[in-house]
């Protein structure tokens, strides 16, 4: 009897234990951290459970009290006599901490009419935690300087191949996850590859690397790739969405522009590695820089790449202050991944932005020269007011990265100063109605500081409050860019958007020490790109296991490698480059490839160089996707249904999405369908068998060898294809006749029409445009 009553309180313990481990969701309660935070512990819950009634928003506060402001929430309660919302070091005597464990309906937070929920347990543990250590309330955490704190110690240490190793695995040990084996050497070349050139592979590469056993085979990989020109191109896609460039003005008649030079200048200043100080101070305030060179006022045609009216009967300054809505967006959003426009009609609800504060930094762009209105726009007179003029001498002498064609003058849309301009708040944000006296100088938010004696009220002061190494924002902001381009999701999420709204980043740690140490070592580009394909955490297999989808279904915390969909662009340079029909120029206006008829006449005016679409001809079909011409009003069809930027507007994260509409694209485009047609046409030439052309085609695009059950598949389907242009099911001559590249005659078109078709599928293989 004695020993059944030991056993059964045993039992009961530990199913106690258990049930104590777990929170009212169900889910195992995490382990409690030494030092509670506000910013990534506390807030978190206080925003979910609490700040839809005792938050920022005035119209919906119950009880007078908010909660997201330490002096608030340490006053006493104005509805409750002599009782405070918190006390520090005293959850007994806190209301929040008593509320919040409260079963009575009546008293309990959050109150069953909210429909909020109850706290879990682990939530109701962490805010009792942070009471009693003095409730400390922190600035946002994006305001807060990054630190290079000490490492961690791992179990993982030999996996670690560097410091991003020890900061990743520190988050992945104590969810019991372990990091998975490298990826195999033909995958990871391919992986790299994408992402240092946006390319795949050649064969000849391929065959490099597997037959390098040396212990630097990897990193020579990276240094060659890396120093190859098409990096620049790769590095460039997305500035260019940041950036809003476009080769039309976007509104009514949408005509033609010429800012491609300003884009030939960001692929070559990636490619000669400038410092993204230098990078940010150019495209800023390029022109006021003292002697200042052609190339460094080019440069500051970031800034005009934004819509530009041609109508008639418009308000000039109307729209002149709509373009410096877009200038303060465009900064604001890409640069610094804070959401400040919010506040051109009214105090940021949730941000520490007033409204005084972004018309104070709107001011740093109003005093340029450009008009809200300056008439048409021709062939003859592609720029708008101020330009910049580059004749072919100065071209070839100082600026022969710019890939001119023809003979004869450029001009670019570039920035210039005027004499100082009033800058009022205004009303709602409407353009005709300033309110009290003007802003007496240009200024950024009080919460970001701007030190006076380091810096000038203007565009250059700007540029140098914004590379200082005191700012918060800038080396965070850059390093989630590029870390969301190699992994497909930054540290931080919402990567336009470090505010209080925005996500938490995932690994705070790991986005500050990237952070110093790219300011540390010069804001040196390629190093820090090389750094992070150099890790472990890059190189991983993208394999995963039940338990790795249970505990971490969107890989947030990086238990495997990364696996994502090329972008838009990358999809037409793979088909390209893997048929052998892309050319590799670098630079140079924009070209127009194979569009459906009709699209540009049915959403024009009717009037314009670009009223109607003059499809360009030999070697301009063949041009890297970044160079498609993008027509505001109707941007590229094919990148668009591949989630392409439209560029009306700055864009810091593509959205991702699956439609039936991508896969008949990749099945009918008359590109895919011609790149089809010249592999198969070189192949037909080789002295092989169809199951060598076969495994050739699959290596050439998958980027890899095809197991034999592949292998199996393709040639069969290859043999099915081919009887059905013998037996005149298919015909082989309409099959073969697509595309304008010359096409060669061959004895059997029949071989020819069936090796297209295998081609096509595999071309139409989700491993051709994923990168993994």
């Amino acid at each position: 009897m004695k020993k059944t009553l030991i056993v059964l309180s045993l039992f009961v313990a530990i199913v106690i234990g258990f049930i104590s481990c777990l929170n009212f969701e169900g889910g195992i309660k995490s382990e409690l951290p030494d030092l509670v935070s506000y910013n990534f512990h506390i807030r978190p819950i206080l925003s979910d459970k609490c700040f839809s009634c005792h938050g920022p928003d005035a119209n919906k506060r119950a009880a007078n009290l908010r909660l997201d402001i330490a002096e608030h929430a340490f006053a006493p309660l104005t509805e409750t006599k002599g009782a405070f919302a918190i006390v520090a070091g005293k959850p007994e005597k806190s209301e929040l901490y008593k509320r919040i464990i409260s079963k009575d309906t009546a008293y309990m937070m959050p109150s069953p009419e909210s429909h909020l929920g109850a706290l879990s347990e682990n939530e109701i543990i962490l805010i009792k935690k942070w009471i009693q250590q003095g409730a400390k309330y922190e600035k946002h955490w994006a305001f807060i300087p990054p630190q290079k704190k000490e490492l961690p110690k791992i179990k993982a240490s030999d996996w670690a191949k560097n410091e991003i190793d020890f900061l990743i695995a520190a988050a992945l040990e104590p969810m019991g996850l372990k990091p998975n084996e490298e990826a195999d050497k033909e995958r990871l070349l391919k992986r790299l590859s994408l992402d240092i050139t946006g390319l795949p592979p050649s064969i000849t590469l391929m065959d490099q690397f597997l037959n390098d056993q040396s212990d630097k085979a990897y990193e020579k990989m990276i240094d060659a790739l890396i120093s190859t020109p098409q990096y620049g191109e790769k590095m460039a896609v997305p500035w260019l969405d940041i950036a809003r460039y476009a080769d039309s003005y976007g509104y009514q008649d949408d005509n033609i522009r010429t800012q491609w030079p300003w884009r030939d200048w960001v692929i070559h200043a990636f490619n000669k590695n400038l410092s993204y100080d230098q990078f940010i101070t150019w495209q800023v305030a390029g022109d006021m820089l003292p002697k200042a060179t052609k190339e460094q006022i080019l440069a500051t045609g970031f800034f005009r790449n934004h819509k530009y009216t041609e109508e008639g009967g418009v308000i000039p300054e109307e729209y002149r202050m709509e373009y410096l809505f877009d200038k303060t967006k465009t900064f604001t959003k890409g640069i610094q991944a804070i959401t400040l426009e919010c506040a051109q009609c009214h105090d940021h609800k949730y941000d520490p932005f007033s409204q005084k504060d972004y018309y104070s930094f709107l001011a740093f762009f109003n005093n340029t020269k450009e008009k809200g209105y300056e008439g048409d726009v021709s062939i003859s007179k592609p720029a708008k007011y101020p330009i910049l003029k580059l004749k072919d001498g100065e071209i070839k002498q100082f600026l022969s990265f710019i890939n001119k064609k023809d003979t004869g003058e450029i001009t670019i849309s570039v920035m210039a100063e005027d004499t100082l301009r009033k800058t009022y708040l205004l009303n709602r944000g409407v353009y005709d109605q300033p309110t009290g006296t003007p802003l007496v100088a240009s200024a950024v938010p009080a919460v970001m500081k701007f030190d006076d004696k380091k810096f000038e009220r203007n565009r250059i002061g700007l540029a140098k409050w914004t590379t200082d190494k005191n700012n918060p924002l800038t080396a965070r902001v850059f390093v989630n860019l590029l870390w969301q381009e190699i992994f497909g999701k930054g540290i931080v999420k919402t990567s336009g958007d470090f505010g209080m709204q925005g996500e938490l980043p995932s690994h705070p740690e790991l986005l500050d020490w990237l952070a110093v140490d790219f300011m540390e070592n010069g804001w040196n580009i390629k190093k820090l790109v090389k750094k992070i394909v150099l890790s472990a955490t890059y190189r991983q297999s993208v394999k995963t296991t039940a338990e790795k989808q249970k505990l971490d279904p969107d890989n947030i915390y990086l238990s495997r490698g990364p696996r994502t969909r090329v972008s838009a662009e990358s999809i037409r340079d793979i088909v390209l480059s893997t048929s052998g029909l892309l050319v590799k120029t670098i630079g140079g206006p924009s070209v127009k490839p194979y569009q459906p008829k009709g699209l540009w006449e049915g959403a024009t005016s009717g009037r314009g160089a670009l009223s109607t679409y003059q499809q360009d001809k030999g070697m301009d079909l063949y041009r890297r996707g970044m160079y498609t011409f993008i027509k505001l009003t109707l941007p590229p069809p094919s990148m668009t249904l591949f989630d392409a930027s439209n560029r009306d507007q700055c864009e810091v994260k593509r959205t991702k999405t699956n439609t039936p509409l991508q896969a008949l694209i990749m099945m009918n485009d008359p590109l895919v369908l011609e790149a089809s047609r010249v592999l198969a046409q070189q192949l037909i030439a080789e002295n092989s068998s169809s199951v060598e052309k076969c495994r050739k085609a699959f290596r050439t695009i998958i980027c890899r060898k095809p197991t034999a059950k592949e292998l199996e598949i393709l040639s069969s389907f290859y043999n099915d294809q081919l009887a059905g242009f013998k037996q005149g099911k298919l015909d082989a001559s309409a099959t073969i006749k697509v595309g304008e590249y010359p096409q060669k005659i061959t004895k059997d078109k029949n071989d020819f029409a069936a090796l297209m078709k295998t081609i096509n599928a595999i071309y139409n293989m989700e491993e051709c445009i994923t990168k993994s």
